[in-house]
Formats: structure tokens, C-alpha cells, sequence
């Protein structure tokens, strides 16, 4: 079989490396090619997979993600095996595949970043008889899919659904519309101290969601909020970790740890107990309001934002870098090496790093009498 499984996870992070050292000459050299190969296979050099529901969502998956050049999809009517909506994230030093196979039941194509502004797409299709599976945060029914389409897309963090049909069997489920979630905001997956760095977000990237109605915030600087977390995300900042917690559905307030930069997420609607803890900030989360987004335009000392890079360029300062990733289109966040850092070869390097936004099903497979699709909130 021609189309490979996917690379070791060794392999994986040597090619986000090479991406990374050769995107700067590759982005101003690639052509824009919006254009789907059907049936043809690019095999190998897999940075890691995703699932899509089809070639194009794939596509943009490519596009948004740091280091993908081109890409490979499984489409449902693959018959080798099981692997259907397989989206294969690819990159080589060249940003051209190693090899081109016809394979049947395969689409490929190129990442969109040589196209200019990367806004986040439309996903205006509904997709028959698949199921996207997980991400559940609320249930309801619904006389038809269009009707669990239109509430998702007024609900603001529901970003796909899927509706349950009126022939599906059992009886007691149907007209059931799943509303699901995926990280619409900008994340940063590692947050560490390191000396000689700073790290900082772009002063364009929306970072919670829009709103007439300005929030009132509350922190609670040196307090721990009780109870378990249902989920710790990174966070360089208390105010990060409050615009992750209010772009979540289940979580009501949260608690920052200084230390190690772990932002938990909890979901207690009962109770709201706190206690003294040095180091920790806690806040409730804000919904349907405008957060206040100052904090995103101070650069963090000592703070690395490890990985999902871009690329890299040499830069004189900190505050070139902070306006090199504010007016590139790709750019979410950064991180600046400056010359006091210990290993002079990483000195004065800006590296420039983005994490996908984009809706993005956990998983996808095929379900009879079930109708998938996404929020058309993009499309407006």
C-alpha cells in the first residue's frame, strides 16, 4: 500500500524542524495552488494526522497548522482499509512532495499560506450519513438539521454539530442535535521560565470573542479555588487563562498557577469556595461580553512559548519582534532570544508561531441517518 500511516514521533518532530528552518525561503517562493489532486497520493514525510470531513477542510487544516507545505486525505470511499477522513499533514525540506502516486480513493493538495489573508474559512456543507464523533457539550431536538445548524451558529461556542435523523434507529434519539466543541482562540501549548527570552502575542489576533457589552472582570490574586479542574490548559498570563476559561462552555471559573503556567478549568456550578494560596490567581469566567485585551500588548520576561513555530528571522529587539508577528497574517504569538541568552546561536531569533483554530471534529466516522456540519458563523 502506497499511502503510509503516519512517521514515529522522532520523524514527526525532525520535519516540523526542517519546516521551521526553511519556511522564510519557501513562503516567498511557493505558488498559490488552490487546486485538489483526486486520486493522487503525496507518500511519506507525515508530520501528524487530523481527521476532515472532506479534502478542502483538510486543506485549511494544512494552511492553519505551523509547519504543513501539503497535504493527503483519506476520502469514505477508501476501500483498503478503515482510515476513512484521514487527514495527513505533510512537510520536506523542498515544500514540494518527494513523490506523486496514483492512488485510488486519496485526495492531495498544497497548504493556502502562499494565498494570501488566512481568514478563518466558511464550512458552509452538511455531510450525510457521518457522525462527528465527541466534543459534546449540549443536546437538544430539533425539528431538522438546518434548524441544529441555525443554533449552533447563534450558540457562541458551539463550532459543529451533528443532527440525529427521524429514520435513525433507536426511536428515542432521533431529532437529537449534538452541539460540540473545538478551541476557537489562539492557545499556547508550552509555556516555561527561561532566561534570555521574551515571549509575547500578536496585537492583532482576536483572542476572545467579540462583544457591544464590555465585561466586568474578577481576579482573585493569592487565592485557590476548591475542587478539581476538568481540564488544565498553558497560559502565560491570569488573564490568558480567563479568556481560555470564558471561551469554553463548561467552565465557570479558573485557577492560574504562577509557577508552572497551568490554567485550570473548572466547572462546579454549585459552589464557589476559596482559600489562601501565594502564587495562584483565580477569576470567574465572563460570556457574551467584550474582554478587556491590554494584557496581550505587555511582553513577558522570562517566558518561552515553546513550539509551534512558524519560523524564525534575526531581529534587533523584542519589540521588532512584537511588530514583525502583528503584521504577518500567520502570526498569533512569539517568542525573541536576546543576546543574553546562554548558547549564542540562538541569539536575536524571533520566532514567529501560530496554533490551529479552525473547527475540528476529535474524530469522524461514517453513521447511517445522521447529518454532520459546522457553524455558519464564519459565512456571515
Amino acid at each position: 500500500m502506497q499511502l503510509h500511516c503516519g512517521l514515529t514521533e522522532k520523524m514527526g518532530v525532525y520535519f516540523i524542524l526542517i519546516s521551521v528552518l526553511t519556511f522564510t525561503s519557501l513562503s516567498s517562493s511557493q505558488e498559490c495552488t488552490r487546486e485538489l489532486l483526486e486520486n493522487v497520493d503525496f507518500p511519506g514525510t507525515d508530520i501528524k494526522f487530523e481527521y476532515s470531513p472532506d479534502a478542502r477542510h483538510c486543506q485549511h487544516l494544512c494552511t492553519q497548522h505551523p509547519s504543513c507545505l501539503f497535504f493527503t486525505f483519506v476520502r469514505p470511499e477508501w476501500t483498503t482499509d478503515n482510515r476513512h477522513f484521514y487527514c495527513y499533514l505533510k512537510s520536506t525540506p523542498s515544500g514540494e512532495p518527494n513523490k506523486k502516486t496514483a492512488l485510488i480513493g486519496v485526495t492531495s493538495g498544497y497548504s493556502l499560506k502562499p494565498c494570501g489573508p488566512d481568514p478563518q474559512p466558511c464550512l458552509s456543507r452538511v455531510y450525510q450519513n457521518v457522525d462527528f464523533l465527541g466534543a459534546d457539550y449540549r443536546t437538544l431536538f430539533t425539528a431538522d438539521y438546518q434548524e441544529c445548524q441555525r443554533v449552533c451558529t447563534k450558540d457562541p461556542f458551539c463550532q459543529f454539530f451533528t443532527f440525529v435523523n427521524p429514520v435513525f434507529t433507536p426511536e428515542k434519539i432521533r431529532y437529537k442535535c449534538h452541539l460540540k466543541f473545538s478551541w476557537p482562540l489562539p492557545r499556547t501549548l508550552n509555556v516555561n521560565r527561561k532566561n534570555g527570552v521574551v515571549s509575547g502575542f500578536s496585537h492583532s489576533v482576536q483572542l476572545s470573542q467579540f462583544s457591544d457589552t464590555e465585561c466586568s472582570v474578577k481576579l482573585f490574586p493569592n487565592t485557590d479555588t476548591m475542587g478539581g479542574a476538568f481540564e488544565s490548559q498553558p497560559a502565560g498570563t491570569p488573564e490568558q487563562c480567563l479568556a481560555i476559561c470564558s471561551a469554553h462552555p463548561k467552565c465557570f471559573y479558573f485557577s492560574f498557577q504562577s509557577n508552572d503556567f497551568t490554567c485550570k478549568l473548572k466547572d462546579n456550578p454549585n459552589d464557589l469556595l476559596m482559600k489562601s494560596q501565594q502564587g495562584v490567581t483565580s477569576g470567574i469566567a465572563t460570556h457574551h461580553c467584550q474582554q478587556p485585551t491590554g494584557w496581550a500588548n505587555v511582553p513577558l520576561e522570562g517566558v518561552d512559548f515553546q513550539g509551534s513555530d512558524i519560523l524564525f528571522e534575526l531581529m534587533d529587539d523584542a519589540e521588532t519582534c512584537q511588530k514583525r508577528c502583528t503584521i504577518d497574517q500567520h502570526c498569533q504569538f512569539y517568542t525573541y532570544v536576546n543576546e543574553t541568552f546562554g548558547d549564542p546561536v540562538f541569539r536575536r531569533r524571533c520566532y514567529l508561531k501560530r496554533t490551529t483554530t479552525m473547527p475540528a471534529p476529535p474524530k469522524i466516522t461514517k453513521l447511517a441517518n445522521v447529518v454532520s456540519g459546522f457553524t455558519m458563523r464564519n459565512c456571515i
